[in-house]
């Protein structure tokens, strides 16, 4: 009687792992000496990510399947025991919560690959998996989960000073450091806390690069060969996971070891060994309140604007000038730190994520509180005390609300978003068109409330407001999906 084996099953946009426990043939260094991918064939496509080695004999390929059927896959490897294995899985249906990567759509917005939408809510937790601190690392989570936030800008090197537990590559201290190997350790945590991320609805925009190593480390001096072995081994670990993006540096301009050209030819050169096109971009400095160097996000191989700037009123600028979505990831931290770029007030966080929501992008929350139990939020993790975090949450639901491509929108004239920011107006004059009917509803973002004005109005309009700041008008077109019941 023929038994049947069961094929293996994997979710769509999951993670299909192979692990091998082979030795080493007198390899002298496994992470730089063998060559070991596999070829995943879907009918008549393949894909053909790399694997690594993951210390003690074991070597790993991870594979994101990206279409439901059956799988076919053979290794292939410069190490007799790693070559020539072959074998299939089925992709499945994914489970609620699993819509896929994310995406660009239409220039400004960002959509999950099964067209679910998607807009950033971040914050930002550069080394919150550094300090081998797992209670305040768990109540990070948790205050993610009751957060409004659904991306976290999280770095992979330790910064001057730091002495973490573990690091990326091999050793302890800037002493012992060795960027000829990686360390298993640091990366099974780090993918610990992916995981709990990808549990949560959360995206892991993942600083690859900085420049705050400033020589002790020697991480932000690498040669070329070095930061490409370094690229290869975090993309062939990470990159199965749905939910990362690429942020190959925070500051780029301030590193001094790398010219522009260097920075495009390492983007350039995950853009050629991602199999997954997760998102990439690189994020600027600025001499805060005086100038900043942007990068030319025109250039193909980056999919969306990571900015650094303290005016959200550039958004319509950047918008314009390159045809991708705007993301300020940083904007100021609310806190009381004694640096200009982590003092800003609730209130005025609150305001510049509105200000560059209503022209077309999204911004990155940080907090820099230095006087609270958890410390800084923006280095630790732990837990938030600032204000704006609640008038944020609002401004998703706001958004969320309204249809999902809210700037052409208005131009049909079906939807309509007019946010005051600081000013005091006493009225304000709106132009509808005659067609049809709508709805006004007047908005106070920072006490989080919603109040309808008038319920059926065509054409010109005043509308009277109360003289003071950080009001908005929505309005929505009746009986076109946007409006509630009217009011009379």
């Amino acid at each position: 009687m023929e038994v049947r084996q069961t094929m293996q099953e994997v979710e769509r946009w999951a993670m299909f792992e192979l692990s091998f426990n082979v030795p080493s043939e007198g390899e002298e260094n496994p992470y730089r000496d063998v060559r070991f991918s596999a070829r995943f064939q879907y009918r008549n496509r393949t894909v053909e990510p790399e694997g690594f080695y993951d210390g003690d004999g074991v070597y790993r390929i991870r594979f994101m399947p990206d279409e439901t059927g059956p799988w076919r896959y053979e290794t292939s490897s410069s190490l007799t025991g790693l070559d020539g294995h072959r074998g299939e899985f089925l992709c499945i249906q994914p489970s609620p919560g699993n819509h896929g990567p994310v995406r660009v759509k239409d220039d400004y917005r960002f959509v999950y690959e099964d067209g679910s939408a998607y807009m950033p809510f971040g914050t930002t937790c550069y080394h919150w998996t550094h300090h081998g601190d797992d209670k305040n690392e768990e109540l990070t989570l948790l205050t993610l989960r009751d957060s409004p936030f659904n991306k976290v800008r999280m770095c992979i090197l330790p910064t001057r000073g730091m002495r973490p537990p573990h690091i990326a590559f091999a050793g302890t201290c800037p002493e012992d450091a060795d960027r000829s190997r990686f360390n298993p350790v640091f990366f099974a945590h780090l993918e610990q806390r992916l995981g709990d991320l990808q549990r949560l609805g959360i995206e892991a925009d993942l600083i690859l690069f900085h420049p705050y190593d400033k020589g002790e480390w020697g991480f932000d001096g690498m040669d070329r060969e070095a930061d490409f072995f370094y690229l290869r081994y975090i993309i062939a670990r990470l990159a199965a996971y749905r939910n990362v993006w690429w942020s190959l540096s925070n500051e780029y301009d301030f590193n001094k070891f790398k010219t522009v050209e260097d920075w495009d030819r390492l983007i350039q050169f995950v853009q050629r060994i991602d199999p997954y096109q997760h998102l990439r971009s690189i994020h600027n400095g600025t001499k805060m309140y005086e100038s900043s160097l942007l990068y030319d996000y025109t250039k193909s191989w980056i999919t969306h604007q990571s900015i650094q700037h303290w005016d959200p009123e550039l958004t319509t600028q950047w918008r314009s000038m390159a045809a991708k979505p705007v993301v300020i990831d940083e904007i100021c931290y609310e806190g009381n730190s004694s640096r200009r770029w982590g003092n800003i007030s609730g209130e005025e966080m609150a305001h510049r994520c509105w200000e560059t929501a209503a022209r077309g992008g999204y911004v990155t929350h940080g907090e820099a509180f230095t006087d609270k139990e958890t410390r800084a939020w923006v280095s630790s993790g732990g837990a938030l005390y600032g204000e704006s975090m609640d008038r944020i949450a609002f401004l998703r639901r706001i958004m969320e609300e309204g249809p999902e491509d809210w700037l052409g929108s208005a131009r049909n004239g079906e939807y309509f978003l007019y946010y005051f920011g600081r000013h005091q107006h006493a009225y304000y004059e709106v132009a509808l068109p005659e067609e049809g009917s709508y709805s006004i509803e007047l908005i106070d973002a920072w006490n989080m409330t919603v109040t309808p004005v008038i319920g059926s109005i065509r054409g010109r309009f005043r509308v009277e407001l109360p003289g003071r700041p950080y009001m908005a008008l929505r309005i929505r077109k009746n009986n076109h999906g946007f409006a509630r019941s009217e009011i009379a």
